[in-house]
């Protein structure tokens, strides 16, 4: 098993960026293919980006594109999600998760190993 827990979230003022990163102990994390989620209250947790297990493979949302960017470094157990420019609409509970099933999955139902997510708020 691998246990996930995240880290970097907070608040920031619109236009700006975080880095979130998510510590990953147990098992080998290279084991696992890596994504990041987000849910925001009355909304479903969705799929902002995935990770191959080598990293060699990402996949990113249409909404993110271009701002957000998945990256991992599997000698230090860590995975991380830079987020730039964010937006008021981007502020949600964000999750990082992990499957030891797939290579690589833009599907949340692959995902068996949860952390229990970072804040991040962003004001206008």
């Amino acid at each position: 098993q691998v246990q996930l827990v995240e880290s970097g979230g907070g608040l920031v003022q619109a236009g700006g960026h975080l880095r979130l990163s998510c510590a990953a102990s147990g098992r080998t994390f290279s084991s696992y293919a890596g994504a990041w989620f987000r849910q925001s209250p009355g909304n479903e947790r969705e799929l902002l980006a995935a990770i191959s297990r080598s990293g060699g493979n990402t996949y990113h949302a249409d909404f993110v594109k271009g701002r957000f960017t998945i990256s991992r470094d599997n000698a230090k157990n860590m995975m991380y999600l830079q987020m730039n420019n964010v937006k008021p609409e981007d502020t949600a509970v964000y999750f990082c998760a992990a499957s030891a099933s797939v290579v690589f999955s833009a599907i949340k139902a692959h995902y068996e190993y949860w952390g229990q997510g970072t804040q991040v708020t962003v004001s206008s």
